[in-house]
């Protein structure tokens, strides 16, 4: 299901990726693009301006699509440019979770800003999880709360607003978590599985 999703998205993408390959936009200049509006969004959640949030999002969120798919039709893919996407992905996030952090300080309970906290937490941990999995060898594309459903959430929380917001948190705070064991032990099945030298 989520593969036939990516591969939708990809194909609805292409037009867009020809394009700015033909004007000579490099996935670099895309990816850092992408950052720059998340970090805005990242802001505008801080000040409560939850709708400019939304838009921002949405189009760095399509940069984040556009930027593999323009590297794959370029030519211009490298390890090294999957490596500063996945880096500067989690700059992304955590800088959106720093939004939320800072409005719910203002305007929420201390008790909102730990449930951010966790939630963030919980974030950098799947991603973790997935990036020690691969340094082992090992596929690690498994659980409930992957990168994508993270954003689609976090998108929809914010144009709902505040209320709609704190409980997407919430949700993240504990699926996150869960999805970061899913992918422990999934390492482990995989570890247990190989023939012992």
């Amino acid at each position: 299901m989520k593969t036939a999703v990516k591969e939708g998205a990809r194909r609805l993408a292409e037009p867009l990726v020809r394009g700015l390959s033909s004007l000579g936009v490099t996935p670099d200049q895309v990816t850092f693009v992408g950052l720059g509006l998340s970090l805005a969004a990242a802001v505008a959640a801080g000040l409560g301006r939850f709708g400019l949030a939304t838009i921002l999002l949405l189009l760095g969120s399509v940069c984040d699509m556009l930027d593999g798919g323009l590297a794959r039709l370029s030519g211009r893919g490298s390890r090294f440019g999957a490596f500063l996407d996945s880096t500067i992905d989690r700059y992304a996030e955590l800088g959106l979770f720093i939004g939320y952090a800072v409005y719910f300080a203002d305007r929420g309970t201390p008790l909102d800003v730990a449930v951010v906290c966790t939630a963030a937490a919980g974030s950098i941990l799947v991603s973790y999880a997935r990036a020690r999995a691969e340094g082992l060898g090992i596929d690690c594309n498994v659980g409930l709360m992957e990168r994508p459903e993270r954003l689609v959430l976090l998108i929809a929380a914010t144009a709902l607003g505040p209320v709609a917001l704190i409980w997407a948190l919430r949700l993240l705070a504990v699926l996150t978590h869960v999805t970061a064991l899913q992918r422990i032990r999934h390492v482990h099945g995989r570890l247990r599985s190989e023939p012992r030298g």
